[in-house]
């Protein structure tokens, strides 16, 4: 059986239902506590890391965040919808990279006229 959020194949004993899904303790934890981008605590404790650990600007971001901070650095401004579309990634999933990008305030959302659009923090 298979991690109805994720896909990663499901150990028996470490199956979580939550909403009628079958889903891996990640997936569990990510539907109980989802991670809010506008958190002042992880803020403050990403950029405390950050600077203990002497990183700037994409040190220490997965692959995955680094390729999105370099689309959204290289296009200007995103949607979140054109994100999703570009990286074939669901709406959780993205929602996790922007947030530990946003935490350590290299991007952030600028809404525009009718809608929201991701930017460099700077920007």
């Amino acid at each position: 059986m298979n991690c109805e959020r994720c896909g990663d194949l499901l150990v028996e004993g470490e199956v979580y239902n939550h909403r009628g899904k079958n889903l891996c303790e990640d997936c569990y934890v990510g539907a109980l506590q989802p991670p809010k981008s506008c958190d002042v605590t992880a803020v403050h404790l990403a950029k405390k890391h950050r600077e203990l650990s002497d990183q700037t600007g994409t040190e220490g971001l997965s692959e995955h965040q680094r390729e999105i901070y370099n689309l959204i650095k290289l296009k200007g401004k995103l949607t979140r919808q054109e994100l999703m579309d570009h990286f074939k990634l669901p709406d959780w999933e993205l929602e996790k990279q922007i947030a530990v990008l946003r935490h350590c305030e290299l991007v952030k959302g600028r809404k525009e006229a009718d809608k929201v659009v991701i930017v460099l923090f700077d920007a």
